[in-house]
């Protein structure tokens, strides 16, 4: 049984694994103050080009989400999110359990635009409602779609001439930018965002988001955040020196395009096999569409997730490949849907 569920199945990176062995018996600060964390966040200075962001380092994604989000907001604010959001769908309600309300709208293959974003401030026109007051938005998307230069700089304008803030959850940032037909770089993220993310976790490392905190209304106090709300390991170490490694060369790119490389075969294989796909993803996640009794054969040698119902024969389902998923696997499953298909 081989998983394409998702992309942290695996534990890490083995330089990131040596790293944490050849440093093991090294005493350093805690809570993030050690020189491993100081250099993984120099690294990351350098590759956005901009010295004055700041730079936390936090153990999980929706910890990230949850943390920065309620820090930014006051208390009758709330967040915008598509109807596919991570965080309107997959984190518990997290940010609504710190009393924060997320407005959906539907946007366009998991990306919102100003007109969607319109619509909801025009409707929430007083104090009986919330605030819409945070724009929040996925790079790569959860439908695996990412935001052109032109996008998200029309979405950054919008939100400044409207006093919201724009952010932006990049626990697949590796995959979204190392995708074709990304033209997008870190550098451009500060310019267009308030505040966006680097995911590791689904990128190479064990743990561990490096959240970029780009405007300087929203930087004071924002330890305070992370401690109160947990997330301020005493090991910080930990989540520094695995920055570290992924940027002190190009590793966290080359990791990404290996998993989006491969996404890219099978998606292109399927389709010469005719199969249909939810959208046209560039990135690691895909979407095609199976017959019910195809799906059924493949589960007995696959794990992966049905991803919503077409209709009473066919379903999309979602396969995720990862830095660490070998050529071979990509390969091999191609060919048992060819067989499948073929002998049905």
């Amino acid at each position: 049984m081989y998983s394409l569920m998702n992309d942290y199945s695996e534990g890490a990176h083995p330089r990131i694994l040596q790293a944490m062995l050849d440093t093991n018996l090294e005493q350093t600060a805690g809570y993030g103050q050690d020189p491993f964390c100081q250099e993984a966040a120099d690294l990351l200075r350098a590759r956005i080009g901009r010295s004055e962001v700041d730079i936390h380092f936090i153990p999980g994604g929706t910890q990230t989400n949850m943390i920065a989000i309620s820090a930014f907001l006051r208390p009758h604010e709330a967040a915008v999110s598509a109807v596919t959001g991570h965080i309107e769908l997959h984190e518990a309600g997290a940010i609504e359990a710190t009393g924060h309300k997320v407005v959906t709208a539907p946007g366009k293959e998991g990306k919102l635009r100003p007109e969607d974003v319109q619509a909801v401030v025009d409707f929430h026109l007083d104090e009986h409602m919330v605030k819409p007051r945070l724009v929040y938005i996925s790079n790569a998307t959860e439908l695996g779609s990412i935001y052109t230069k032109q996008e998200l700089s029309a979405l950054s304008r919008f939100c400044r001439e409207h006093n919201l803030l724009l952010y932006m959850d990049g626990a697949r940032l590796g995959s979204a930018l190392t995708a074709p037909g990304n033209d997008l770089t870190l550098a451009d993220l500060a310019d267009l965002t308030d505040a966006f993310y680097v995911g590791g976790t689904k990128n190479g490392a064990l743990i561990g988001e490096a959240l970029v905190i780009c405007s300087d209304q929203l930087k004071e106090d924002f330890r305070f955040h992370i401690k109160q709300k947990g997330a301020l390991l005493a090991k910080g170490r930990l989540l520094g020196l695995q920055f570290r490694e992924l940027f002190r060369d190009d590793l966290f790119f080359q990791l990404a395009d290996h998993a989006n490389r491969l996404a890219a075969k099978i998606q292109e294989a399927l389709r010469a096999l005719g199969c249909r796909f939810l959208l046209d993803s560039p990135t690691n996640q895909i979407f095609p569409v199976f017959p019910n009794w195809l799906i059924a054969e493949l589960q007995k040698d696959y794990a992966f997730l049905i991803w919503q119902k077409v209709d009473a024969d066919h379903s999309v389902v979602r396969l995720v490949t990862s830095w660490a998923t070998p050529e071979e696997v990509a390969e091999r499953f191609v060919a048992r849907c060819a067989e499948l298909l073929r002998n049905h």
